[in-house]
């Protein structure tokens, strides 16, 4: 039987929380992580090979360890999913009227009649029960689990793609203006990110633009701070 939908050119957001949260993660530390090291080697030590070396490095180490610290950490969601079906699986197997009974009792509490509740967890169990118990107890669904290969190529390669900008930014500005150039170019790319960041998930824009551009600056702040103890005048 195929799927319907009551607007099947408008899916819901929830379905891309999996890419969409590793990826806007990715992007935001690209942007101010290689921004905030620009900054503070900058106003630690003018010089534009220091700045070089750092930014480029900053990129490269950075997209490497957003990739495996969100494959390693997804995983780790993966698991403990896995775990409990695993868990949900035996239980059918060695107590399959206590999980039928348990199935009748979700949906009585979410407003269904007794005899209603009973019937609709016939007909789930009939069809798919461990999928019927998995998705009513647990609220996990396909479109919903954890994916650790998504998520690791959407950080990566957003952080990639995001922590070029203060780069190209530091490479194209001049030497006596390079921490100005650098926070204008961020902050212009992080209201962009709080714009396309809503704009997928459906939330309104200027609440979520104000707050990545606050944070994001004000972290950039700290660090340039702390290059200025170092005692250079720039």
């Amino acid at each position: 039987m195929p799927e319907t939908s009551a607007h099947p050119d408008d899916p819901h957001y929830l379905g891309r929380s999996n890419w969409l949260r590793a990826a806007v993660l990715g992007a935001n530390n690209g942007i101010v992580s290689v921004s905030a090291l620009v900054v503070g080697v900058a106003a630690a030590n003018p010089d534009r090979n220091a700045i070089l070396i750092a930014r480029v490095a900053g990129l490269a180490a950075g997209a490497m360890s957003m990739a495996v610290s969100e494959y390693v950490s997804v995983s780790s969601q993966s698991d403990m999913e896995r775990g409990d079906i695993a868990r949900e699986l035996r239980a059918l197997d060695e107590a399959p009227e206590e999980e039928f009974e348990e199935l009748i009792d979700i949906c009585i509490k979410r407003g269904l009649t007794p005899a209603t509740a009973r019937t609709v967890a016939t007909e789930l169990s009939g069809k798919d029960a461990l999928a019927a118990n998995v998705r009513e107890e647990l609220g996990l669904t396909d479109e919903l689990g954890a994916n650790p290969l998504s998520a690791a190529l959407a950080s990566g390669f957003t952080f990639s793609v995001a922590a070029a900008i203060p780069v190209v930014a530091a490479f194209l500005a001049p030497a006596s203006s390079i921490i100005s150039v650098v926070l204008v170019a961020t902050v212009s790319a992080l209201a962009i990110l709080g714009a396309l960041g809503a704009k997928a998930g459906g939330a309104p824009i200027l609440p979520a633009v104000l707050w990545v551009v606050s944070w994001s600056v004000g972290t950039m702040i700290v660090t340039a701070a702390i290059g200025r103890l170092f005692g250079v005048s720039v």
